[in-house]
């Protein structure tokens, strides 16, 4: 038996084929593009999802024999983005991606409306699906009155997959149209954007099943039999799923262009003034919070264009051991922040800058200032009543051990380092397919990768850190307000 991952992503799909004892036998990718109409745009065509997955299981079935006792399919997708289907299941306009800001007035409209927190368990920000509407309901009007169903980038290859119209409650919860508590869909949500709970999909948990892979599918792939396809979940969730967070005190850390912290809750627990995403889990009975800062390496690889050098170059002069920081400042606002801030206008800077701040002063500044931004997410989990025992690392900025030294001193919590192998959103959504067919529970299917290195926090530093974290935490307000 054989179960199948699609982890579709804002540039492009990855296919991961899993065998039965839980390893990867193969992958292929195809690439998707982004359309940018306008400033602050970001549209897709759904039509470039389905090509990129016919695409890649036809190299699947090319090169692995496998491909053909499939028993199990999950899709994990990006989340919040607007598809629009007529009463014909017919796409109205290109898919309104996760990164479109066009709806900043009505997310801030629908933020303001009473009990929408409450319900919701988040900030009702731009990216998020119910201000999409609100916007096409204000500017396309011809297309708002023929929407009979709005689904998920994920849901939509449900759709395409089984025929129905289907999404999960992690991929849900990120509309600002779910009762993120009771994992349903909230009329109070639906009537503040003018929607009605038969335009969205069924609500099924991301490891059952949502429905059975197309006949015309099964044969067109040549597959022996039926195959089950999985709930699904919003790509988070499946990353946690893939990397083991599964239940409290699980947590990762994403050091890539942007960096996130996430942490599995047995509990719904939201803090929505924090700007601290709360989110169903793709697993039953089981929520993840996740705090987002939007530039992580994005900080380091500027300052490497600057210096004409590559990041690693950057950072070799720094040697293995951290020290206590330094009194060089960086903030990580190149592009507005989001946990704990919720501010798209800040900009980042520099302080306490001399006539000897050299190179790697200003390295370390920056190392140090995206791991005080990731500190920022650690402290709003810790006000919602959240731990983490431990952090399994993931993301290019990895790659740094110094940086990874830092970040356990920062927030004081042991990071861990996967030795290699697959761990990402498509071995998740694998998962959760094989979890829809066979019934297992997530406790045997849901578990951590081999870990390579371990960073424990020194403590010697940690009080250090801590004193740099409140000098850090306190140029916020001063930077604002010149800005």
């Amino acid at each position: 038996m054989s179960y199948l991952g699609i982890d579709l992503g804002t540039s492009g799909l990855r296919a991961l084929l899993m065998g039965d004892d839980g390893a990867p036998i193969g992958s292929a990718e195809r690439p998707c593009g982004v359309s940018n109409p306008r400033s602050g745009w970001s549209e897709q065509d759904p039509a470039e999802w389905i090509e990129a997955l016919e695409g890649a299981v036809a190299e699947l079935a090319a090169n692995h024999l496998e491909l053909a006792g499939l028993k199990g399919i999950g899709v994990a997708g990006h989340m919040h983005g607007a598809t629009l289907l007529d009463d014909a299941d017919q796409v109205i306009r290109p898919c309104i991606l996760w990164n479109d800001t066009r709806s900043h007035e009505e997310a801030a409209g629908l933020d303001a409306m009473e009990g929408v927190r409450d319900i919701s368990g988040n900030i009702v920000f731009p990216g998020f699906t119910a201000p999409k509407l609100e916007w096409v309901r204000r500017n396309e009007p011809e297309n708002f009155d023929r929407v009979a169903k709005v689904l998920l980038p994920a849901a939509y290859m449900n759709l395409y997959l089984t025929g129905e119209h289907v999404t999960d409650m992690s991929d849900a919860a990120g509309t600002a149209w779910l009762d993120v508590g009771e994992r349903d869909w909230s009329n109070r949500l639906l009537d503040a954007s003018h929607m009605r709970r038969d335009q969205m999909p069924r609500l099924v948990e991301g490891c059952a099943q949502a429905g059975q892979l197309r006949t015309d599918l099964v044969r067109k792939w040549g597959i022996e039999g039926g195959v089950a396809v999985a709930g699904g979940a919003g790509d988070n969730a499946a990353a946690a799923c893939g990397i083991g967070a599964r239940a409290e005190g699980d947590g990762f850390l994403s050091l890539g262009t942007s960096g996130v912290l996430l942490a599995a809750r047995d509990g719904y627990a939201p803090v929505p003034e924090s700007a601290l995403h709360t989110f169903c889990h793709a697993l039953p009975g089981l929520w993840y919070q996740m705090g987002v800062m939007l530039s992580a390496t994005d900080n380091l690889n500027w300052l490497a264009k600057i210096a004409g050098v590559s990041p690693a170059e950057l950072t070799s002069g720094l040697g293995d051991e951290p020290a206590a920081p330094g009194r060089v400042r960086f903030l990580p606002y190149l592009s507005g922040e989001r946990t704990p801030h919720n501010d798209a206008a800040i900009r980042g800077s520099f302080t306490g800058l001399g006539t000897d701040t050299g190179r790697d002063e200003l390295t370390r500044a920056v190392l140090e200032g995206v791991a005080f931004g990731l500190r920022d997410s650690h402290e709003a989990l810790k006000s919602a009543g959240g731990h983490i025992d431990r952090l399994i690392a993931i993301g290019g900025g990895t790659r740094s051990d110094y940086w990874l030294r830092v970040i356990a001193n920062t927030l004081d919590v042991t990071v861990e380092l996967p030795a290699g192998g697959e761990f990402g959103a498509a071995l998740g959504a694998a998962r959760l397919g094989r979890m829809a067919t066979t019934g297992e529970s997530p406790e045997d299917v849901v578990k951590s990768p081999e870990i390579g290195l371990t960073f424990e926090p020194d403590a010697n530093l940690v009080p250090a850190f801590d004193e740099a974290y409140d000098r850090f935490r306190a140029a916020y307000p001063a930077i604002r307000g010149i800005q």
